[in-house]
């Protein structure tokens, strides 16, 4: 791909973060709309969990796949072809005449989705070829993932309260379109120089060990551990975790690149990726239906209430990029852990009269961690791997994200239909005790492993990692 000018460059940046963008408020701003959906739709909390995690179990399934498949066959074309896919889907789910309906073309959206983020990221890092140049814009792109799904609550509150739940779909359709005309305009087609194979049985692998787990967690507390049901699939994600590490092993062009997990920094940033992540699932799925069916707040009401979330973000975010840039990803991790650890042990605290300058508090404090923690994931998924397997990079970063999304949702449901006894508005405060702990921990997991993985050691391990990478992969045929 030739230079491009700086302007041309920063339009790049600005088109796949509108990508980002509409894709981050999706993961989000079908939270505050939950308690109309279970209204309009009869959907019982299993079928709220269903709603978010058809999406983000679906998108965690296949950014792998379209990563790489974006830098074999054209990441523009690719990008291109996912607009128009999440602009339909986005289309049929405010159309959706039940909630079977809404969870399968929540499934089409993810599908869309899958192939805008981690081949934006693609692009962005083909763009910016210069290293500090490169390290801004992946944190402007990290800041932009925090902000828009921090928004994503505020939105949609706003919708939800003026044109109801459908209008938080169709929102997506006028951003998708402008985004599709100006990548046909002003973004170059680019591809890897050395593609990898598709990987049909990792692909199969990993949908089969995602979608059994997030089954299992949610629907154990309806049918029990010792259904035959629960047993099984809990079986079948053991069984294809297992098989899907022997076999990528093996695969000369493997769909997930196990090599990457010797970098220290890597495998921290994935961990912490998943951990901060399903905090903020979490988070956003509790109190969602604290705000609005133990307070009986409205949608807009309850969106309001968050604001310090999307407020932290919008702040925060793009200076932790920039930190990130100029010292390093330690100091944002250890910010982020120690906010969202504090975050959770204030909300453990949560009754049905809490003052609402406590829950804005709590709300700040966690919007803060979660505004420092994107641009380090990103930056050190990236850095120090090969240009050439920058999709796979980017999508295994993606990916942790939405796993851990998609498993904060399952997890924190399941914990409160367990505790629950009568309605949510009765049993809600003290179901929901043994979730805020969770969160706290997400928030000690990030601490801890932010301070191991930034070390000498740990960048050690970065090095030779990427050495050994950049070797290897002169050794690959070119396929065609």
């Amino acid at each position: 791909m030739t230079e491009l000018g700086r302007r041309r460059r920063m339009l790049v940046l600005l088109i796949c973060c509108m990508s980002l963008l509409i894709v981050g408020l999706d993961n989000t701003i079908v939270n505050v709309a939950l308690p109309s959906i279970e209204r309009d739709l009869h959907a019982p909390v299993s079928g709220m969990q269903w709603t978010i995690d058809a999406y983000t179990l679906v998108l965690a399934s296949l950014l792998l796949l379209s990563g790489s498949t974006a830098d074999r066959v054209g990441r523009r074309r690719t990008f291109q072809l996912g607009l128009v896919v999440f602009a339909v889907g986005s289309l049929l789910c405010g159309l959706a005449p039940s909630l079977g309906w809404l969870v399968a073309f929540r499934v089409l959206q993810a599908i869309g989705g899958s192939m805008l983020n981690p081949v934006a990221m693609s692009i962005i890092t083909n763009t910016f070829t210069e290293p500090k140049e490169r390290a801004r814009a992946i944190g402007v792109w990290g800041g932009v993932v925090g902000i828009s799904m921090a928004l994503g609550p505020v939105v949609g509150g706003v919708l939800v309260d003026s044109t109801g739940w459908r209008s938080i779909f169709w929102i997506n359709v006028p951003v998708a379109v402008v985004a599709l005309l100006l990548t046909a305009l002003f973004v170059p087609e680019s591809r890897s120089p050395r593609p990898r194979r598709i990987d049909p049985v990792g692909q199969v692998l990993v949908v089969v060990m995602l979608a059994s787990l997030t089954y299992a967690i949610i629907e154990v507390p309806s049918k029990g551990w010792g259904s035959p049901v629960i047993i099984a699939c809990s079986v079948a994600a053991v069984a294809a975790l297992a098989a899907l590490i022997v076999y990528e092993l093996r695969r000369p062009e493997p769909l997930i690149e196990l090599r990457f997990f010797r970098s220290v920094p890597f495998s921290g940033a994935s961990v912490i990726a998943v951990s901060a992540f399903s905090g903020f699932g979490a988070f956003l799925f509790l109190n969602t239906l604290y705000l609005q069916d133990v307070r009986e707040l409205s949608p807009f009401h309850a969106g309001l209430c968050t604001l310090p979330i999307a407020a932290m973000a919008v702040v925060f975010a793009p200076l932790s990029g920039r930190l990130v840039g100029e010292r390093g990803s330690r100091p944002s991790l250890i910010m982020a852990g120690i906010a969202i650890t504090a975050s959770g042990l204030m909300l453990t605290r949560l009754t049905a009269t809490t003052p609402i300058p406590w829950l804005l508090a709590a709300y700040t404090v966690f919007g803060f961690g979660f505004a420092m923690v994107n641009a380090p994931v990103t930056n050190t998924a990236v850095s120090g791997m090969p240009v050439t397997q920058a999709g796979v990079a980017a999508a295994v970063a993606s990916t942790s994200r939405q796993v851990g999304q998609s498993l904060g949702v399952a997890v924190a449901g399941s914990v409160l239909a367990f505790g629950m006894t009568g309605s949510l508005r009765e049993g809600f405060t003290g179901a929901s005790l043994a979730g805020w702990w969770i969160v706290a921990g997400y928030g000690a997991i990030v601490l801890l492993l932010g301070i191991i993985t930034t070390g000498r050691w740990a960048k050690g391990t970065a090095e030779r990692t990427a050495a050994r990478l950049t070797v290897d992969d002169t050794r690959i045929p070119v396929t065609s």
